[in-house]
């Protein structure tokens, strides 16, 4: 449980910076004139995101749930990978990347890095691992009440963030 809890304290850390970095890029958006869309679903996202690493620590200790290697060494490369995806979906965006949905007036869609490829994967990235970090350590309900809410709320999240890249140019 320490090397999970570890590891659960490294994502959280690794989110702090994603915070860090997103609202460096959001005041930079809003100089240059950037509207937010969807604002209203953004407080039941951190919460979410929030209750996922959470929900990993209290379902282990709760509920004593073990380590099983032949699945928790996979989950934790599918984690690793995962992280890999978001900050390849952070660096292409460069400032234009911040937790919410804001577009610049006049600026165009990006098109390289992982977008040539898929449409959103920074929310390819989260789906993986809101899997794959539960299962790290067993954590299968967790793993499933977070995959449910997140299609829920991403069904929301993709649709506002589809009509703002309607109006880019």
């Amino acid at each position: 449980m320490l090397c999970y809890t570890l590891l659960i304290a490294l994502v959280t850390v690794e989110r702090v910076a994603e915070l860090v970095v997103s609202k460096r890029n959001l005041a930079w958006s809003r100089v240059r004139g950037g509207t937010e869309y969807g604002a209203g679903h953004y407080p039941a996202m951190v919460v979410l995101h929030t209750a996922l690493l959470a929900g990993c620590l209290i379902e282990v200790a709760a509920l004593h749930r073990p380590f099983i290697p032949a699945v928790g060494w996979p989950m934790l490369a599918v984690v690793v990978a995962a992280q890999g995806l978001r900050w390849w979906c952070i660096t292409t965006l460069g400032h234009r990347w911040n937790t919410r949905v804001v577009v610049i007036p006049g600026a165009s869609r990006i098109t390289g890095g992982p977008y040539r490829l898929i449409p959103h994967p920074n929310y390819v990235a989260v789906v993986i691992e809101g899997i794959a970090l539960p299962l790290v350590h067993s954590a299968w309900l967790t793993a499933v009440v977070f995959t449910v809410l997140n299609a829920v709320l991403l069904r929301t999240r993709i649709s506002v963030e589809n009509t703002a890249l309607a109006s880019l140019t």
